[in-house]
């Protein structure tokens, strides 16, 4: 009963909503409930369960976003955005109910004891993992624990007889937030971000000097499927290109006032043709910068609608650890545009958004997407229109481009199959091809995803029920599509999604766009320049 009562009175200290008198007499009705719950009702009564429940069906009424965070939970969401953890510095996949590792990371404490892409793990401290049902979430309790403590993990290697054994101790790791980073045969400097943590600029900042020392003069940076992350490094990833004392997005809500945030630092790519690719996965800080960008026309914004998420969260501590995110506030770009979608009472409407917006078209047709009058905002250098009321509207639309797959294609994709034989075809392949191409400018240039290969996968496919006959005949750019993508694939297995997206961006539509865009200068400013309508 006690933490009921630190819950009430650190609400009670907290709120500003209500007449006092009104809020005492809510807070008395909702003790009474609890006390009369604990004490009176038929079967035992978990006080901790009710509470909880109660602090997350208020919250549901207020927004999508305002939530409750058990103490659990807490420690688990601050790990991708703190950008470490501490555990032996693996990635790994589940084929198969084994646990095969994808990649160790460099430096980390697997890598240093000679563990290896490949390797499988059948033992983790004296329990068996392989097996039917095993679970990535059993294997990350297994792996991960305080830095300093030691694992004992047996293996099974490829091509060696006998099981090896390894004892391992853990160590901060770290949490990635680029994906790519490298400069295009063309001279396009290109920049993927999954996320915005803590040590996204610390990243970037080897990325950028290269840049600048290859005198790169045109830049994308992919923003599709990047939900956000910490503010401050959005801000200072807009700086890199439009300048210092800009603005770049600011919060208003009824309990807070207007609060404008500025870049304070110089540009290093203040001149250089940028181009920022977003999609329905961009969100919050990704939307702060493709925002920031297209008010200030310093770029093109190339992909479809991002998510519309642009409510300010602020986190509020209990005192047992767990928290409430409260929304506080809503993010605006500088011309004034709301970022956040709308919503309703209806929760899980607004759930279903994406959903619906896929349903209805928008994914492969711009006509479907209206934009009433009332939402027109006009960018702050060029004038031109831009909207506002749910996420930021590209300049240049991209459909999905799944659907231009080839149905045989798409099918494997669907069941994970393309995947699956991709990481069997490495595993029985992995030394020769490292032997055979030693870096990734051999491997991009020597390797052909041949017949051979092609057939190899037409009987994966045929053993889990995709049968290449059923379907019909591929067109040659189908091919040429699917035979780039398992090349992909395969270089993202053998060294790390950097090499992947090197090759994959070959047949990546929203990558073409943006670079033959970067490379027509007159179109480039053309689009600046126009006033849509």
């Amino acid at each position: 009963m006690r933490r009921i009562y630190i819950v009430l009175i650190f609400v009670l200290l907290s709120s500003s909503l209500l007449n006092a008198q009104t809020f005492n007499e809510q807070m008395h009705k909702f003790g009474r409930v609890v006390n009369l719950a604990t004490s009176l009702y038929v079967d035992t009564v978990n006080e901790e369960t009710l509470v909880e429940s109660a602090i997350i069906g208020m919250l549901k009424e207020l927004d999508p976003h305002s939530v409750y965070i058990s103490a659990d939970e807490v420690a688990k969401m601050n790990e991708p955005l703190e950008g470490s953890f501490e555990g032996v510095g693996i990635q790994f996949r589940i084929t198969e109910d084994t646990l095969i590792i994808s990649s160790v990371i460099s430096g980390g404490p697997s890598e240093k004891v000679g563990l290896q892409a490949g390797d499988r793990i059948i033992i983790v401290d004296k329990d068996t993992i392989t097996g039917v049902g095993l679970k990535n979430e059993e294997v990350v309790k297994l792996l991960r624990g305080k830095k300093g403590t030691i694992v004992n993990v047996r293996v099974k290697r490829p091509g060696v007889s006998n099981e090896l054994d390894f004892a391992i101790t853990r160590d901060k790791i770290p949490i990635f937030s680029v994906d790519a980073g490298y400069i295009s045969k063309e001279g396009i400097g290109y920049v993927k971000l999954n996320k915005f943590s803590k040590t996204t600029m610390t990243e970037l900042e080897e990325i950028f000097s290269n840049f600048q020392k290859q005198k790169v003069d045109k830049i994308i940076l992919d923003l599709t499927g990047n939900t956000g992350g910490y503010l401050d490094q959005s801000i200072k990833l807009v700086a890199e290109f439009i300048g210092d004392r800009k603005l770049v997005v600011y919060t208003e809500g009824v309990n807070s006032p207007k609060n404008d945030y500025r870049t304070n630092t110089k540009a290093r790519f203040e001149n250089v043709r940028l181009a920022i690719i977003v999609d329905e996965g961009s969100a919050s800080a990704s939307e702060i910068t493709s925002g920031a960008v297209q008010d200030w026309d310093r770029g093109i914004i190339i992909g479809r609608r991002t998510f519309g998420k642009g409510l300010v969260q602020r986190p509020f501590p209990l005192p047992d650890g767990s928290m409430i995110r409260l929304t506080v506030a809503r993010y605006y770009t500088p011309s004034g545009r709301l970022i956040q979608k709308p919503y309703s009472d209806d929760i899980d409407d607004y759930n279903l958004d994406i959903s619906n917006r896929f349903k209805h078209g928008e994914f492969t047709n711009i006509d479907s997407i209206n934009f009433p009058d009332s939402l027109k905002h006009e960018t702050l250098v060029n004038k031109r229109t831009v909207y506002g009321g749910g996420g930021v509207m590209p300049d240049i639309f991209v459909p999905l481009d799944t659907l231009n797959y080839a149905e045989y294609h798409y099918a494997m994709l669907r069941k994970g199959l393309i995947f699956r034989f991709v990481n069997k075809y490495v595993d029985n392949h992995r030394d020769e091809l490292k032997k055979l191409y030693p870096n990734i400018d051999k491997f991009e240039t020597a390797f052909l995803v041949d017949e051979k290969v092609l057939k190899e996968l037409d009987e994966f496919a045929n053993e889990n029920e995709v049968v290449k006959d059923s379907f019909p005949n591929m067109a040659d750019e189908h091919k040429l599509k699917m035979q780039i993508h398992i090349k992909a694939l395969i270089a993202g297995e053998i060294w790390k999604t950097n090499e992947f997206y090197r090759i994959f961006n070959e047949i990546n539509q929203n990558y073409i766009e943006a670079r033959d865009i970067l490379l027509n200068k007159k179109k480039y400013n053309e689009l600046l320049q126009t006033k849509k309508k």
